[in-house]
């Protein structure tokens, strides 16, 4: 079985059996976005549905947990945070061949060019206004009275994170990149002291969220999300403002004022105002921090290219990009201090 392929003469009964209100026929058609985890749209005679499973064939520990993915939107759909209905988790991996699950099919669109072209200046505004005020609500929902005290291990979130995307990186390592070793000696030896325990997303930016006619709809993308800083997330976003504006999420020498986008300061003080927060001045380590971990991710993307188990057209292109972030990261290491 390739990677793109889901036996759908298994998967039938098992919708039938397992989606409320499920019927038949269907087609499954793969989205170009899931970089991570394979996405399918379900076109059903009972209406549209997703499916994420995780990739076929060998993967690193830990990685492509759909399952923990499932259970965190299970526990936020019902508080009215805003994610897709979940339907059902399939943990038996003899059904297709992986763990996948289904939720519903959101109505809106993700924008992967963070300048929005196809809105005005005041919608633009609105648009980011709602970007980080969803973010802010999620790092005010207590973990425990969702359900989800044991999401994530105790401790120090950022010890941890640089451990284990430490590992990840060596798991996948395919170069010698000097600045990756010097991130590899300096982060763990200058970590923040936490300032709470969250639901942190993990990947949280524009093209991860749903927008319908400017209004924000759903969070995607719940892969890597776990208990940990707050401001890890929001720093994550943050990098949006300092990365080129080149037709994805980076506003980097564009006209923000113009365009009607917040400024970085603008998007710091309404993210602190509403999560309670603290994250002026102390941003530069943790720029560092996400583009290490992000050099992290795409480097295992870089793998899979090379293994030939890469589950996206643009993988290849993604995986050289290696390089370039970890010389950004650790010119920010450098202004934290390193």
């Amino acid at each position: 079985m390739t990677d793109q392929a889901v036996d759908e003469v298994a998967l039938a009964p098992w919708l039938e059996a397992n989606v409320d209100g499920f019927r038949g026929p269907f087609t499954l058609e793969k989205f170009s976005w899931g970089q991570s985890n394979p996405t399918y749209r379900i076109a059903a005679a009972s209406g549209d549905y997703v499916l994420r499973r995780k990739p076929f064939g060998q993967l690193l520990p830990s990685a492509h947990a759909v399952d923990r993915e499932y259970r965190l939107i299970a526990a936020l759909h019902p508080l009215g945070f805003p994610v897709a209905r979940p339907y059902a988790l399939c943990a038996d991996t003899d059904v297709i061949g992986a763990i996948f699950y289904v939720m519903e099919l959101v109505s809106g669109r993700a924008y992967t060019n963070g300048a929005l072209p196809e809105f005005d200046a005041v919608m633009r505004c609105r648009m980011y206004e709602q970007l980080v005020d969803t973010l802010a609500d999620l790092h005010n929902i207590d973990p425990v009275a969702a359900g989800l005290g044991d999401f994530g291990k105790p401790g120090n979130y950022f010890e941890r994170q640089v451990a284990r995307w430490t590992r990840q990186y060596r798991d996948s390592q395919t170069d010698d990149l000097p600045e990756m070793e010097r991130l590899i000696g300096y982060l763990p030896k200058s970590l923040p002291e936490q300032s709470r325990t969250s639901i942190v997303h993990g990947d949280y930016r524009i093209d991860n969220v749903l927008f319908d006619d400017g209004t924000l709809k759903a969070v995607l993308d719940w892969e890597l999300a776990t208990l940990g800083d707050p401001v890890a997330d929001f720093s994550y976003l943050a990098m949006q403002w300092m990365m080129p504006a080149d037709g994805t999420a980076g506003l980097a020498g564009l006209d923000l004022p113009a365009l009607g986008i917040p400024s970085l300061e603008e998007m710091v003080r309404r993210y602190s105002e509403r999560s309670g927060v603290r994250v002026a001045g102390q941003l530069d380590w943790y720029f560092a921090y996400n583009l290490f971990r992000l050099a992290g991710i795409v480097q295992g993307i870089k793998k899979r290219v090379i293994d030939g188990t890469a589950s996206s057209a643009k993988a290849a292109e993604m995986a050289a990009r290696v390089p370039m972030l970890a010389s950004a990261a650790w010119s920010f290491a450098q202004k934290a201090g390193a």
